[in-house]
């Protein structure tokens, strides 16, 4: 089965510098229809979701609980009294959309089945610690959410975000068989695992490079590394790199490569 028959994308018009051209939701299948990710609460979003589901869409599905993926759950399900499934964090409230409340409890011992189509849940801690992508066997396509996306990494924001749990969440997709990604911004990922091994690359390089510029400028505070290590993105950029650095920080501290004493952080492989 070709995954434009299956699968339709439609973009929510909540474009900026965390979402890229907006939040893309999904809809699976063409008479028993499960929603992906509805969004932000923008009514005309919600309204061309259900024009172009033909009013069939029976159930919703949440990646993850950021402000610009399920706050579009609440009032979509109300008004056609369909149930939502996902997860909740178990801290850091701060920036998740606390109107969602699933009806059920997303698990990856539990598929949701109709007679189109196979849903798979995976859980993908790492961006936020409730994250989940979906698998649909029968196109091969990965439903990424935030976890991967297209054209650029992912924020790893502490203390929901964690980036030991992020690697081994994106090395875990390797266990799966898919040809393609749908993520949660940009366009269909057609080179899935190569893109996979390029993310996790890519963090570790940065991880190594917080070690080298550790070892240069010897114990220091967090905003002196920053410029250092990120000099490399637009520095109006740094603000929200801040928050992967931290991430990393972190990691490299439970690695017990760092350690971090009176404010200043230090490497342990000088």
């Amino acid at each position: 089965m070709e995954r434009d028959n299956l699968l339709k994308k439609i973009t929510s018009p909540n474009g900026g510098i965390f979402t890229g051209a907006g939040t893309n939701s999904y809809l699976i299948g063409k008479k028993d229809i499960t929603l992906v990710d509805p969004g932000p609460n923008i009514p005309k979003h919600l309204d061309k979701l259900v024009e172009k589901a033909d009013n069939n869409i029976k159930r919703i599905l949440v990646t993850h609980t950021h402000m610009d993926h399920s706050p579009g759950a609440k009032p979509l399900a109300e008004r056609l009294s369909i149930p939502c499934y996902g997860k909740l964090v178990e801290n850091d409230f701060s920036i998740q959309d606390e109107s969602f409340k699933p009806d059920f409890i997303l698990s990856e011992d539990e598929h949701i089945e109709t007679e189109e189509y196979t849903i798979k849940p995976i859980h993908t801690p790492g961006h936020a610690s409730n994250h989940y992508c979906f698998l649909i066997d029968e196109i091969k396509c990965l439903l990424s959410g935030d976890h991967i996306m297209d054209g650029s990494t992912v924020v790893i924001a502490p203390k929901d975000g964690n980036m030991n749990e992020y690697i081994s969440s994106l090395k875990k997709l390797n266990d799966f068989s898919f040809d393609s990604i749908a993520p949660g911004h940009g366009n269909y990922i057609d080179n899935p695992y190569e893109i996979i091994e390029w993310t996790i690359q890519h963090r570790l390089d940065r991880e190594e490079k917080v070690l080298k510029k550790l070892s240069k400028l010897g114990a220091t505070g967090i905003n002196r590394l920053l410029i250092s290590v990120y000099n490399d993105v637009n520095p109006k950029l740094l603000p929200i790199a801040k928050w992967s650095l931290e991430a990393h920080l972190i990691k490299l501290i439970e690695d017990e490569r760092v350690v971090l004493e009176k404010g200043k952080y230090r490497s342990l492989e000088d």
